[in-house]
């Protein structure tokens, strides 16, 4: 195996990991047992699991820049665009009924262990807001842009969170309708 496949399968794998079982309960055997490594030849690519978790978060980051080009280009309208980021709700409704968003359990673990990716982990967030006002923004929303984005996110972060603990499919199938209504009328609203 080539040492850049196997750096990209040890990040591949702590990503799930991480996501599956926490950033905390994740050790260095438990990646490289994933991988199917040798520690020796895990430490050659990570000296801790903080690089880990470092070249976690930049392949999450680089994935959800990819994820918005790709909406981008799948569409013009604003509006569609947003409803594609509501739609991971229910493309992923499984994985986040099992373990909860993956931007959301991260940033709050860290957060919990006042960990210095913490800021890092936000970027992820801030991405979305960014490109969820842009779309308000476009719909012709004005200084409500952020406000709606933030709703967006929150709402969304709100239904991960519950979907996880209940394990409600029929659940996240309402909610992303509610939201969805929601975002018809902000842009009627915001086109009057």
């Amino acid at each position: 195996m080539s040492d850049g496949k196997t750096f990209e399968q040890i990040v591949a794998s702590a990503d799930d990991l991480f996501y599956r079982q926490g950033f905390e309960n994740t050790s260095f055997a438990d990646i490289a047992s994933e991988v199917g490594i040798s520690r020796g030849n895990f430490y050659y690519h990570f000296k801790s699991k903080d690089e880990i978790l470092g070249a976690v978060i930049e392949a999450r980051l680089a994935d959800t820049r990819a994820m918005i080009a790709a909406w981008e280009a799948e569409t013009e309208d604003p509006e569609t665009r947003i409803r594609c980021y509501i739609r991971i709700l229910l493309d992923h409704r499984n994985e986040i009924m099992a373990h909860g968003c993956p931007v959301g359990t991260l940033t709050s673990e860290l957060a919990k262990l006042n960990h210095q990716a913490q800021g890092a982990a936000n970027g992820i967030f801030t991405l979305f807001r960014d490109w969820l006002r842009l779309q308000f923004e476009r719909l012709g929303c004005g200084p409500e842009s952020d406000r709606n984005a933030m709703r967006v996110l929150a709402w969304s972060q709100g239904v991960a969170t519950l979907a996880n603990a209940y394990r409600d499919e029929e659940f996240v199938r309402r909610e992303v309708e509610e939201i969805t209504d929601w975002l018809s009328a902000r842009v009627r609203d915001c086109a009057a």
